[in-house]
């Protein structure tokens, strides 16, 4: 029996829309809805960063393309993913506590009949061991269905990425243009029979 749903797609395929286009779905049924999403950041119609947006509309930095002007900070570790710089406190402060929060709601009715958003664990995510810790207690509490979406396997594979690719309980759909605008029911059929599973 599947307890989560996730989506997997090259970039830019859709997959945050996905995501957004069944929380939308999932509220109007009445559904629990918590977490965030990455969304891209856009100056003069040029990709300059990602930043972590919750579903409460709180948001802050993920990565920004290094300034040339920067120089390394002193004494601080930089996380870079291509020619991004990764703000892990930025995204530690907002994602961290969202994922802290799920299991204390526990033992309350509602709990049982709530989704919770991780778009997405990639690598950028990934340089957080607290987050990867708090997602591995998330998949294997009973408080929550999760709705995340994960990269496609590319290069070196992503530790937690392989982990929640290979889960039983998890169902991953693939993403692609040809798909993208016919596949929401189908995961939207999927997360419900995950909840009733829960309830």
């Amino acid at each position: 029996m599947f307890k989560h749903v996730f989506l997997t797609g090259p970039p830019g395929v859709g997959k945050t829309t996905l995501v957004q286009k069944a929380c939308e779905a999932l509220v109007s049924s009445g559904v629990g809805v918590e977490g965030f999403y990455t969304e891209e950041v856009r100056e003069g119609g040029r990709r300059v960063g990602f930043d972590v947006v919750t579903l409460t509309g709180a948001r802050g930095h993920l990565s920004r393309i290094r300034d040339s002007r920067d120089s390394q900070p002193h004494g601080r570790r930089e996380y870079t993913v291509g020619q991004y710089v990764v703000d892990l406190p930025s995204f530690e402060n907002l994602a961290l506590p969202l994922l802290r929060n799920i299991g204390s709601a526990d033992g309350s009715s509602s709990s049982s009949r709530k989704v919770f958003v991780i778009d997405e664990i990639g690598k950028m995510e990934l340089f957080s061991q607290s987050f990867i810790r708090a997602v591995r207690q998330t998949l294997d509490s009973s408080s929550c269905t999760i709705l995340g979406t994960i990269p496609i396997p590319k290069g070196k594979p992503l530790g937690l990425v392989e982990e929640v690719r290979n889960r039983r309980d998890v169902k991953v759909f693939t993403v692609s243009k040809e798909n993208r605008n016919a596949i929401l029911q189908d995961i939207l059929e999927t997360l419900q029979e995950c909840l009733k599973s829960k309830a």
